[in-house]
């Protein structure tokens, strides 16, 4: 297998220079640059074609499909996002107890299927530290994808997205496997392919249950034919390490998510590696995050900043920066309702109604990012289409 990888893996492919060998747990190298970052031109041409088929920019990403309006991760979620014209669906992978990996937001699943209604798994609630973090509920990792597929999703936020509720229990937890197929299916029928951007969740969690994330998923990625460096996928993490992993792995397009400037990636903590998210988002950050991967994911605010009231501030220099050092950039998230809205674009006092989003995506747009993750994004292909108007 490793003599088959290498043999397809294309020439001139960035990898990570100076990386120790990628064990279980093992650092992250902080000390590895880039290794021949690409210029902007070469930047958007290697990271928006895919069989001749280019992807548009800004690019609109459909956050775990329509959310919106349907359940995340589902098939009908993801349906009705390429129905409304989404560019690329995001998936979100997390493993069974057998090791099939399956889509979900989170491996706690309470709050998106109707597991607590199942008094067959009621011993299986149970609080385990995940990331740092204490969490009491029901796991992926404590069912086999038989028991998985004897629930129903439903909606997460039903306080804000009521109207959601309407679907609970139409649909299963969807497999990777069973979205690889639809997707084929669905780029068949409509003569070009269907752009998928794939998140490993907790890969160092899960890493340390005998779970690891990256392997099963580039067996996948290879046997549907998404692992290569023009493949129609995005593959994305939190965490670097599971990135850098990937890259040993496949050619497919890989994008290091970044999260609120304090934050530290869970892999730097289990490493002792002391960078935060704002090391990484300074040129010398970006320029080592450009060794091994095509493009970032930045919360939101990491590209225009909230000041204490909610309004937006003055942009960074974020866009620039990861422009010159030959990275794209896919932001999230950009939701419809007040409640996530910034406070400029708030309508009324109803936290769940819908405020000024084609304000909101006209500032972010403004600042070049190559493209955004939207719960709705149906708003934003509009809002595209009007930014390109201006």
């Amino acid at each position: 297998m490793q003599d088959e990888q290498q043999q397809e893996r294309q020439p001139g492919r960035r990898t990570l220079l100076g990386a120790a060998a990628l064990g279980a747990g093992a650092a992250v190298v902080a000390g590895a640059g880039a290794a021949g970052a690409a210029s902007p031109e070469n930047r958007r041409a290697a990271s928006a074609s895919s069989g001749g088929h280019e992807l548009p920019v800004p690019t609109v990403i459909a956050h775990r499909g329509t959310s919106g309006y349907r359940p995340e991760h589902t098939l009908g979620s993801y349906q009705l996002a390429l129905d409304m014209g989404a560019d690329v669906i995001e998936q979100d992978l997390v493993p069974t107890k057998d090791g099939h990996l399956v889509c979900r937001h989170e491996n706690d699943i309470t709050a998106t299927t109707d597991v607590s209604e199942h008094p067959e798994f009621a011993g299986r609630r149970t609080t385990k530290s995940v990331d740092g973090s204490s969490i009491t509920g029901w796991f992926t990792e404590d069912f086999t994808l038989a028991e998985l597929k004897t629930l129903r999703a439903k909606e997460r936020i039903p306080g804000n997205r009521q109207h959601n509720t309407l679907y609970n229990g139409r649909w299963e937890v969807p497999t990777f496997v069973e979205v690889l197929e639809w997707a084929e299916r669905k780029g068949r029928e409509r003569g070009r392919p269907v752009w998928l951007h794939v998140e490993t969740k907790h890969p160092t969690y899960f890493r340390k249950l005998g779970l690891g994330l990256e392997e099963p998923l580039a067996k996948l990625l290879r046997r549907y034919g998404r692992h290569k460096h023009n493949s129609a996928v995005f593959l994305q993490s939190f965490e670097p390490s599971s990135i850098q992993r990937l890259d040993r792995l496949v050619d497919s397009r890989l994008v290091v998510l970044l999260s609120k400037a304090s934050s530290r990636p869970w892999d730097f903590v289990e490493a002792g590696d002391p960078r935060t998210v704002a090391d990484l988002v300074k040129p010398e950050g970006l320029e080592w995050i450009a060794g091994f991967a095509q493009g970032i994911g930045p919360d939101l605010g990491l590209v225009i900043p909230r000041d204490s009231t909610g309004h937006l501030g003055t942009p960074t220099t974020l866009v620039r920066d990861a422009h010159a050092a030959g990275l794209i950039l896919h932001p999230y998230t950009m939701r419809n309702e007040n409640t996530f809205l910034p406070a400029d674009f708030r309508r009324g006092s109803d936290p769940n109604a819908y405020g000024d989003a084609f304000g909101a995506f006209k500032k972010y747009f403004e600042t070049g990012i190559d493209g955004i993750f939207s719960d709705n994004c149906d708003t934003a292909l509009l809002a595209r289409d009007d930014f390109r108007r201006s």
